[in-house]
């Protein structure tokens, strides 16, 4: 049950933390759920990575078909050397799962040295 608020608050968090900072608040917001939310270590990095890699997936696909993909496939082709739409979100997720798992491991860090 802690997974499931954990993964909910940081993605909750970052959702709203970068409508009005830049794109690495997620990693500020996934280091205070990390420190708040007692979990192991493992679990704590597994629910940041989750819950960032999911928002971040679903919003790339979302903003993209706003404008009917156009230009995630230019950017596919620069960065990819291919026309790869999912390759291309799932990095993006990837990107943005590690440096949240990072953050709330090392809030999780911080809580277990205070204790």
């Amino acid at each position: 049950m802690k997974f499931v608020i954990s993964v909910v608050l940081i993605a909750l968090l970052s959702f709203v933390g970068c409508l009005y900072f830049p794109w690495w608040s997620i990693a500020i917001m996934a280091f205070i759920a990390g420190t708040v939310v007692p979990q192991k270590p493992a679990m704590t990095f597994l629910s940041g990575f989750t819950a960032v890699f999911l928002l971040w997936i679903l919003l790339s696909w979302w903003l993209s078909a706003a404008n009917g993909h156009v230009l995630a496939h230019k950017m596919s082709l620069i960065v990819l050397k291919t026309d790869n739409l999912p390759v291309l979100m799932l990095a993006t997720g990837l990107i943005g799962g590690l440096v949240a798992g990072c953050a709330a491991l090392a809030g999780s860090f911080l809580r277990k040295n205070q204790s």
